[in-house]
């Protein structure tokens, strides 16, 4: 199953692309504006993303610049025929390619089973570690699963998130403000103390005396760490 997103402010191209797409091996999801398009490609696996240029609060070129910042998934920009600068700045900014509207539905299913081929068969994508380890704290991000010592631990969702930031940046020290941006995706405006309060719940969980945690570590006047 392929995660396709649909971005495109106008419901007549979503409804129209959906149809296109129905039928194949394809989960699809959709965003009317940049900014929604950047929520699902965080919040979901997305293995590629058919992107509006022309669009309200957050234009594809704005888009796919954030999006680079982070994915390596292809992105097909959807374009209409006066918009050749736009591709061109597009392709320039890591565009993979694009189709003019109104769409050939048979070179628009060509091109889009063309860029899941060369992510997904050929090397592109990623290959994304899902167990983590550091002691006998183990985390299971394809099961969301966390166990101490074997024994599965419930954890709330953003002590999971922090748990797993930690793992994926071992030894790595994280100001509260940096620990509260990558779990909430917000900047910390004067919510620190909310990091403070969940790690100290994580080592209640987690540790065998949370009052000398052997991981989950305070490094004064920096932050915090898992070792």
């Amino acid at each position: 199953m392929y995660n396709i997103l649909i971005c495109d402010d106008e419901p007549d191209i979503v409804a129209a692309l959906k149809i296109y797409l129905t039928g194949d091996d394809y989960c699809l999801f959709e965003a009317n504006n940049g900014r929604q398009a950047l929520e699902v490609v965080e919040e979901h696996d997305i293995h590629l993303v058919l992107l509006d240029i022309m669009m309200p609060e957050m234009d594809g070129i704005q888009t796919l610049s954030r999006i680079r910042e982070n994915h390596n998934m292809p992105v097909i920009f959807l374009t209409a025929k006066g918009e050749d600068t736009d591709k061109i700045l597009g392709l320039n900014i890591g565009a993979d390619d694009y189709v003019t509207k109104p769409f050939n539905p048979v070179e628009l299913l060509a091109r889009v089973k063309s860029q899941l081929r060369r992510y997904l068969e050929l090397g592109s994508a990623p290959v994304k570690k899902s167990v983590f380890q550091v002691g006998d704290i183990e985390l299971d991000d394809s099961a969301k699963e966390v166990r101490l010592m074997g024994e599965k631990v419930s954890l709330t969702p953003k002590e999971y998130g922090i748990l797993k930031f930690f793992l994926e940046n071992p030894g790595q020290v994280f100001s509260p403000a940096e620990i509260y941006h990558a779990v909430w995706d917000e900047t910390a405006y004067g919510a620190e103390g909310t990091v403070a309060v969940h790690i100290r719940h994580l080592r209640e969980k987690l540790e065998i005396n949370p009052e000398q945690p052997r991981h989950l570590k305070v490094v004064w006047g920096q932050g915090y760490k898992i070792e």
